[in-house]
């Protein structure tokens, strides 16, 4: 694996952590306008990612089925969508904003279930910028390093307030401050471990690079639709997330457009 390959993996997992790194300069819990407002660039990002990134181009390289080009996309995406329906169901977790627990019956402390809601979180992320990658290597059309690394930004740019938002939470709760960025890191670090698991299953099967493209961004969109949006619209300052979520899918498209 190529230099630039190993670079584009990790751009995204030191966005996050750069943003838990907050705790140390940070006093206090996130202002809920600014939650809301970081909450819903993430979430712009994320859309516009699955379908400049992912979605566009899985459809492109289908392009020889004819009026069938669509098949791969839906099918992927609809596998992304209903595992991550399957990990929020079965893995115990916390959303901070919501303040809401998911998942089955368990004992464990409030800061894991955190931790585990952002985990979940990332990984389509990760996957997304594997796939992406994975395409790059095997030479596939569409995918140029440009655009690659233009998706690793993205994903780095919307990571950046997420770290923030997993480990000021924690550290307000009474987690020391090396706790919190541990627990800041250790929640991205699922982003480069998937991303690499991605990318020797896109090695292995070759034609499913299409499937993989779309599960990736069905599964981000599951996220955002699940997770951040109402997080986005719960009580005040709901405008904020709005108008926040519009200038993160603008970010994305035109790092798409201008470096794709």
């Amino acid at each position: 694996m190529n230099m630039e390959v190993v670079r584009g993996l990790l751009i995204p997992f030191v966005g996050t952590s750069l943003g838990a790194a907050c705790v140390f300069f940070m006093r206090g819990r996130l202002n809920a306008m600014v939650q809301r407002a970081l909450t819903g660039f993430a979430a712009g990002v994320m859309v516009a990612a699955s379908v400049w990134s992912l979605l566009l181009p899985a459809i492109e390289q289908s392009s020889g089925m004819g009026p069938l080009a669509f098949l791969p996309a839906v099918v992927g995406f609809w596998l992304g969508v209903l595992l991550l329906l399957l990990l929020d169901k079965v893995v115990p977790h916390l959303h901070a904003g919501l303040n809401e627990e998911e998942g089955p019956r368990n004992t464990l402390a409030r800061t894991t279930k955190l931790v585990l809601a952002v985990t979940i979180h990332n990984l389509p992320e990760g996957m997304a910028v594997g796939v992406v990658y994975a395409g790059l290597l095997q030479g596939q059309a569409g995918i140029t390093a440009a655009g690659a690394l233009a998706l690793a930004l993205g994903i780095a740019i919307q990571n950046f307030p997420e770290g923030a938002i997993i480990s000021m939470p924690l550290r307000a709760e009474g987690a020391g401050k090396g706790r919190a960025f541990l627990y800041g890191v250790l929640s991205g670090a699922v982003e480069p471990v998937g991303a690499l698991l991605t990318i020797w299953f896109s090695s292995l099967v070759v034609p499913a690079l299409p499937y993989m493209l779309s599960f990736a961004a069905g599964a981000m969109i599951y996220v955002v639709v699940e997770e951040l949006i109402p997080e986005t619209q719960a009580g005040a300052h709901s405008n904020m997330g709005t108008l926040m979520f519009a200038l993160g899918f603008t970010v994305m498209m035109t790092l798409d457009c201008a470096l794709g």
